[in-house]
């Protein structure tokens, strides 16, 4: 079947070829056992991996164990983490060829947190919970830790972190990196005035909180192949006066490309506590803005659930790939029936082609 979907072209970051434009975004499943994944990890990687999407990006994980979020946060900081991981991917390959990707990422001042299901909360002190880091001592919100301020030394051993976990991924055959900095998250509260208060060259001003974000990325595209691609979620906003802005997005994505940066996720909120207006497509303008003026490759992502805003976002120039994440949690075949309104293809198990019926089946069939 022949296709003009602008959704279902194939799409090239570095050596690495997309069969579509759909991407699975990094979600946090809070299943893990001491950084560990588990059999939940195969059995959610393993469906999606059947979705027809052009890449699967394994959800935030932790380069140490105290960038976790929570205690039930994925890890790539150990052997045993990296051997837990290889036997979900193991699998997941059998049965499909999707191209994986994986998300690094630090907690910061947002770490030693109950999962969501429980709360939310920061974990009280003597249950369990750990030191956390940032750029400056400034906690979160009222009730939470006051982080330690990271220092020259401080900020070195982060970076080392970051090496060693793209390390574990070279050996783990991934396809592509995304580094985390959004959300408020560790990379993201040094880009971001609401919590990066130094004075000194890592603060001050725009160009001084890129400077750390910077030097990592710096570091992990030196030590992950040339040929496979590497690229950064941001906020294109942190909803708030005192933060971070679009231009600011956009300074830092020309930083990023010069870098050699092959695509921006672009997100948003996290540093504090704002409201931010969820409406379907919300975060667009943002990743438009940041493709268009810093003419590098975007995700635009934030409940996009109708397959025909994909086609628009991507047909009209706002991004070049686009990521679901609620939405192909509540319809795990999105991509299947999004080609199928579409007029296009996506690959689908043998062992389902039996539900993708070209005519509608009789009512007294059903059981056949």
């Amino acid at each position: 079947m022949s296709s003009t979907s602008a959704l279902f072209r194939p799409y090239a970051l570095r050596g690495l070829e997309l069969p579509n434009r759909i991407v699975i975004a990094p979600m946090c499943e809070y299943s893990a056992v001491d950084g560990c994944a588990t059999d939940w990890h195969l059995i959610h990687l393993g469906h999606l991996a059947l979705s027809g999407a052009g890449l699967l990006v394994i959800e935030a994980t932790a380069v140490e164990a105290r960038g976790r979020i929570t205690r039930e946060c994925l890890g790539l900081y150990s052997d045993e983490n990296e051997r837990a991981l290889a036997r979900v991917l193991q699998v997941v390959r059998q049965y499909s060829d999707i191209p994986v990707g994986i998300q690094l990422a630090h907690a910061g001042r947002k770490g030693a947190r109950i999962k969501p299901s429980d709360g939310r909360a920061p974990i009280p002190a003597g249950e369990g919970g750990w030191s956390t880091v940032a750029p400056s001592a400034v906690p979160f919100a009222d009730g939470w830790q006051t982080p330690q301020a990271l220092d020259a030394q401080g900020m070195r051993e982060v970076i080392a972190a970051f090496v060693r976990a793209t390390q574990r991924c070279v050996r783990l055959g991934l396809d592509l990196i995304e580094l985390h900095a959004a959300h408020g998250y560790l990379i993201s509260s040094f880009l971001s005035p609401i919590a990066n208060r130094r004075s000194d060259g890592y603060g001050g001003t725009a160009a001084a909180r890129m400077r750390f974000p910077l030097e990592l990325f710096e570091a992990v595209r030196a030590a992950w192949p040339r040929d496979k691609p590497l690229g950064v979620r941001c906020n294109g906003t942190d909803w708030d006066e005192r933060g971070i802005t679009p231009e600011d997005t956009v300074a830092f994505a020309r930083e990023l490309r010069g870098l050699g940066c092959d695509f921006v996720d672009v997100s948003s909120g996290g540093n504090s506590a704002a409201a931010v207006p969820l409406r379907p497509g919300y975060q667009v303008p943002f990743a438009s803005q940041v493709r268009r003026e810093a003419s590098i490759p975007a995700i635009a992502v934030g409940l996009i659930r109708d397959p025909r805003h994909a086609e628009a976002i991507v047909a009209e120039g706002h991004a070049d790939l686009v990521a679901l994440a609620r939405g192909i949690l509540d319809n795990p075949r999105w991509p299947w029936h999004a080609a199928r309104l579409l007029g296009a293809e996506v690959a689908e198990p043998y062992q389902y082609k039996r539900a993708v019926a070209q005519e509608p089946y009789p009512l007294r069939q059903a059981a056949a």
